[in-house]
């Protein structure tokens, strides 16, 4: 298995959704508390498939 580092945009993306689903998981922000948990594994698999694809 090849891995690739992703690129910056990519990164960025998945770091700002992680960060908002801890910060809805905290009750900062209310409105995405019921989507906490699926924007922080969003992030996440964003970042997975950033680098196990080229041209993400």
């Amino acid at each position: 298995m090849k891995l690739s580092e992703p690129k910056v945009v990519t990164f960025w993306i998945s770091v700002a959704l992680v960060l908002l689903g801890l910060l809805a998981s905290q009750g900062t922000i209310p409105a995405l508390a019921a989507y906490a948990f699926w924007l922080v594994v969003a992030g996440f698999v964003l970042l997975a498939l950033g680098n196990l694809l080229k041209d993400l």
